[in-house]
């Protein structure tokens, strides 16, 4: 449950691309990917485009906390199409995060599987018995005494996987408010994790597209 919800205004809406199937915008950290039950949690992504684009569709979600760039479809066939690329796992995804401490690797792999920690949710939690498989590639870019920035690769989408596996690994990111340290949580004044690269394969020319999003932390 979101107990405070306080979206940013300003710039309110930013379009990365847009042709008659499909638009990108960078999202904002604090707003949510789609409008929520309550009446205050309204204000999203979703909204903010189809009050410009009416027929939007949302093809993913970034959590709310997550910055960078999301794709929505124009078209009911260009929904179909796009969803379907995500549930093949042909597009290609990038994460830039920076996480507590110094990871020792210069690169790797987690493969653990991922369920909703129910009495804490929407926290999620590593679960070998229920869980759901979950895998991403991390690779190390820089690091300095007390953090380390790296770019993640989802090769699965569960909800906060990013977040929970990097944990996993005893380095959570900096300003995740569910799974930091306190000295983590306070390093930072908002999640840092953004998706700054996205590639997929045009809905109706079949055409690869790929956009990168500059970080901005």
């Amino acid at each position: 449950m979101l107990i405070e919800y306080n979206p940013p205004r300003s710039p309110y809406l930013q379009l990365v691309y847009q042709d008659d199937q499909l638009l990108l915008v960078n999202k904002p950290s604090g707003l949510l990917s789609v409008r929520g039950k309550a009446p205050e949690h309204q204000d999203s992504i979703e909204r903010r485009v189809q009050l410009v684009f009416p027929t939007a569709r949302v093809v993913h979600r970034l959590d709310m906390a997550t910055s960078g760039l999301m794709l929505m479809a124009l078209t009911a066939e260009s929904h179909k199409a796009l969803n379907r690329q995500f549930e093949l796992r042909q597009t290609e995804k990038h994460y830039i995060a920076v996480l507590e401490g110094k990871l020792t690797a210069d690169y790797g792999e987690v493969f653990l599987p991922l369920r909703c920690d129910w009495p804490n949710r929407p926290r999620q939690m590593v679960c070998f018995s229920h869980g759901k498989k979950a895998h991403t590639r991390y690779e190390r870019l820089s690091q300095d005494e007390n953090s380390t920035r790296v770019r993640l690769t989802p090769i699965t989408g569960r909800s906060h996987q990013l977040r929970v596996h990097m944990q996993s690994l005893g380095h959570p990111i900096l300003g995740d408010k569910f799974y930091a340290s306190r000295r983590g949580l306070e390093a930072a004044d908002r999640l840092l994790l953004h998706a700054a690269h996205l590639a997929f394969y045009h809905p109706t020319t079949g055409h690869w597209m790929s956009f990168d999003q500059p970080c901005p932390f």
